[in-house]
């Protein structure tokens, strides 16, 4: 157990927590008065996301590498267990009062965002990783509204649950974040 301690202080895990907690308190705060909709809904787990994207590098970077401990499992757990925590905190904020999204909504863009996170650690490195997240998610506010599917897929985090695009856009996400994160650690500065 005192190494799930040491890890979760190493990778920022109380401060990310803290500041996903702030921000779907602050977001229910504002909604209640019934004027929430997808786009604050998205904004407190893009929020969340780009918080706990802070954690997807240690310390020292050759230290985790040379580990002698199989970081490959560590590191997919890490991401998963951290969309699960976001998409957690706002659905139970949300049992307090005013619905903010379906739970499949929320599950849905919650694992998307947090794969997008993942992808920018691998890519960029983990001081960078809520690039991609913010990113998109700043596209997708200023986009004109989605007609045909490519354009569905580029605004996937407002679409319904039960959309194709939208579904398929945030599993590919997910598992192609999850993967690359996994496998390749956060990329070196």
């Amino acid at each position: 157990m005192r190494w799930l301690t040491l890890y979760a202080r190493s990778r920022q895990v109380p401060a990310s927590l803290a500041a996903v907690l702030i921000s779907a308190v602050a977001v229910w705060a504002l909604a209640g008065d019934g004027g929430a909709g997808p786009q604050m809904t998205v904004l407190v787990l893009a929020m969340g996301a780009m918080a706990a994207s802070a954690g997807l590098g240690g310390q020292d970077l050759a230290l985790d590498r040379t580990a002698a401990i199989p970081w490959v499992p560590r590191r997919a757990a890490h991401v998963l267990l951290a969309g699960a925590v976001v998409a957690a905190v706002l659905l139970a904020v949300q049992a307090l009062g005013e619905p903010l999204g379906t739970a499949a909504f929320i599950v849905r863009d919650s694992a998307g965002l947090m794969g997008l996170a993942a992808l920018g650690a691998a890519l960029a490195g983990a001081p960078y990783a809520w690039t991609l997240p913010f990113g998109w998610l700043s596209y997708t506010f200023f986009a004109p509204p989605p007609t045909g599917v490519p354009s569905q897929v580029a605004a996937w985090m407002l679409l319904p649950p039960g959309t194709p695009a939208g579904t398929w856009t945030a599993l590919t996400l997910t598992v192609a974040g999850t993967a690359a994160y996994a496998v390749a650690g956060p990329r070196r500065q």
